[in-house]
């Protein structure tokens, strides 16, 4: 079993930064890719970013130019630098942890999950 705590989410303007973190515990963090998803009110749950434990990663191209993926694997922790925010951007984010090196962008390939982080942004 794995448990993702995430933190860092708030209310900010647009052009404002956040930098979203999640805690895991649990079994080996090495063994699993991470990944960012976001679902916003109304709408399906859609991918953000993921990176493996060797720092490969692969973001979505709504993001791809304003957030970054990181992973501290000393920590046990990921994060997710989100710069210029846009309106579009207001959902709730979740950490999301699979087993294994690859990594996915599908929700269902992905084995546990945080209890998400609230980020509105403003215009």
């Amino acid at each position: 079993q794995v448990q993702l705590v995430e933190s860092g989410g708030g209310l900010v303007q647009t052009g404002d930064s956040l930098r979203l973190s999640c805690a895991a515990s649990g079994r080996t963090f090495r063994n699993f890719a991470m990944g960012w998803f976001r679902q916003a009110p109304g709408k399906e749950r859609e991918f953000v970013a993921a990176i493996s434990y060797y720092g490969n990663t692969i973001s979505a191209d709504s993001v791809k130019d304003r957030f970054t993926i990181s992973r501290d694997n000393a920590k046990n922790t990921v994060y997710l630098q989100m710069n210029s925010l846009k309106p579009e951007d207001t959902a709730i984010y979740y950490c999301a942890a699979r087993q294994g090196i690859a990594i996915a962008t599908m929700p269902g390939s992905h084995d546990y999950w945080g209890q998400g982080t609230q980020v509105t942004v403003t215009s």
